[in-house]
């Protein structure tokens, strides 16, 4: 009985041992929800909670990564004064200038003005202008997509890819590491690339044989496509079927409705540097960046864009301080669509304070989701939203609304590949267009008028009234959203 009383008093010390040292160990930098959620998860569960820190548990990249980052970043501000030309600073609202430089800190590129915007909210109508500026390089073509597939209805982007190359341009073409092993038709996807003679690299792989590893689920998100330094494509679009090719997609009659923007002018180079960098960081290959002066035609839209990448390689999430930054700001309006949307806290606060004084705020989502953990998380935000006075309309089954954007009072938007959810502020790397333009703004409230028209607004009192059931499930799913 002695022996029994002893071997228990020592496990329940080393417990608190392990209890302590983890508590010290993971809030270190780190927010006191994702730390308090980590300690319960490894005192709880000591064992598994222990393995699943280890593996998911640091939420950079490795240093080599992130100096690569830093280098990258001096070049990019070395560069020639022209790139911080703007054509209507003048116009800007007056605490636009302060968002414009934590970009510019944050992210180390600048606002640029002379440029052209045109929203592409088609599936194939994007596919299709991708594709016919591909037919028009005569340099090069950057290709960068979380997923990236051959199939039937990406079919005519490859047979683009494969006509530049014939004409001898160099075509260069990344895609998430992770994400190709969980779709169809990899080993197609990457053949066809080798028989035209593009060059392909995985971004983040995880070959720990090699020496590539990093914590898994930091994966890079972006979405971009750049010809000739002259015309630029980003967006939410992935490179492949709207369906995603997924059996239980087909089954249930889903598919993806996205937004993707065409840029033209300066802004495009800002965008390139970004493959630039991802393309040192998985080559060890650095391509040149566009220093030539900034040459603003006056004849064109006038349109201010600033690139914003953001990510794991960054040391500070630079996606979450200017999404914040923006919503504080808004004066009238904001209207936020986001497929995943499970805001971190400082997100969520000024949303919150936003509609509570005064500031007409909608959010757009869907009505089903594809991810059920996220999609239950989302839903655990609703009731407080709801009574904070924000508009929350769901998009109509079975269309998945999969676009990233939002707009802020009369002309400012924010375009790009980011969620706003904690995984694309923390975890994903990502990329945002923040664009100043009047005209552009009226645009994308056309494209949310449309969402408007094909969704349910949600009521409070039907909401409060659901199955307890569907509020049990929302409210657990809501506590793994920390575990970041």
């Amino acid at each position: 009985m002695q022996d029994i009383e002893t071997v228990t008093l020592v496990l329940i010390a080393v417990h608190v041992v392990v209890g302590f040292t983890a508590t010290v160990l993971v809030s270190a930098n780190r927010s006191p929800s994702s730390a308090i959620a980590w300690v319960l998860t490894i005192v709880f569960i000591p064992y598994l909670g222990a393995i699943a820190f280890l593996l998911v548990g640091f939420g950079r990249l490795p240093a080599r990564r992130r100096e690569k980052q830093r280098a990258v970043n001096e070049l990019i501000l070395s560069r020639t004064e022209g790139f911080h030309q703007v054509s209507h600073r003048d116009q800007w609202p007056p605490w636009l200038p302060s968002a414009v430089r934590l970009n510019l800190n944050l992210g180390a590129l600048p606002m640029v003005g002379g440029n052209r915007a045109e929203l592409l909210p088609d599936y194939d109508g994007s596919l299709a202008a991708m594709t016919a500026a591909v037919d028009t390089a005569t340099e090069y073509v950057h290709v960068q997509f979380y997923i990236l597939v051959l199939d039937s209805v990406t079919e005519p982007f490859f047979d683009a890819l494969r006509r530049a190359i014939a004409r001898g341009v160099a075509v260069r073409v990344l895609s998430d590491h992770l994400s190709g092993f969980l779709l169809p038709r990899r080993a197609e996807t990457l053949a066809a690339l080798t028989e035209m003679g593009a060059e392909w690299h995985a971004m983040l792989p995880l070959r720990p044989l090699r020496g590539q590893w990093q914590r898994p689920d930091l994966r890079n998100h972006r979405k971009l496509v750049v010809v000739d330094g002259r015309i630029g494509f980003t967006g939410s679009q992935n490179l492949i079927d709207p369906t995603y090719l997924k059996k239980k997609n087909l089954a249930r009659g889903l598919r993806w409705h996205e937004l993707m923007v065409r840029l033209d002018g300066p802004v495009v180079r800002e965008l390139d540097a970004v493959f630039v960098t991802d393309w040192y960081s998985e080559t060890d290959a650095l391509l040149p960046l566009d220093t030539t002066p900034v040459v603003v035609d006056s004849r064109v839209e006038n349109v201010d864009a600033q690139v914003v990448p953001s990510g794991p390689s960054f040391e500070n999430d630079n996606n979450l301080k200017l999404y914040a930054l923006l919503i504080h700001k808004a004066e009238s309006r904001v209207s936020i669509t986001s497929p995943y949307f499970v805001p971190e806290e400082s997100t969520l606060l000024a949303i919150l304070t936003a509609a509570s004084r005064g500031v007409d705020v909608e959010l757009f989502v869907s009505a089903i989701g594809d991810q059920a953990l996220v999609y239950h998380a989302q839903r655990s935000y609703y009731e407080a939203l709801l009574r904070a006075g924000v508009a929350i309309y769901l998009y109509r089954a079975p269309t998945v609304l999969h676009a990233k954007h939002f707009t802020i009072d009369d002309d400012i938007a924010v375009i790009g590949s980011s969620n706003m959810d904690i995984r694309s502020f923390s975890l994903n790397m990502e990329i945002s267009v923040l664009v100043h333009g009047r005209d552009f703004t009226d645009r994308m409230r056309l494209v949310e008028d449309d969402y408007r028209a094909n969704s349910v607004r949600l009521d409070l009192a039907d909401w409060l009234a659901r199955p307890v059931i569907q509020k049990i499930g929302d409210s657990l799913a809501r506590l793994t959203s920390s575990l970041q």
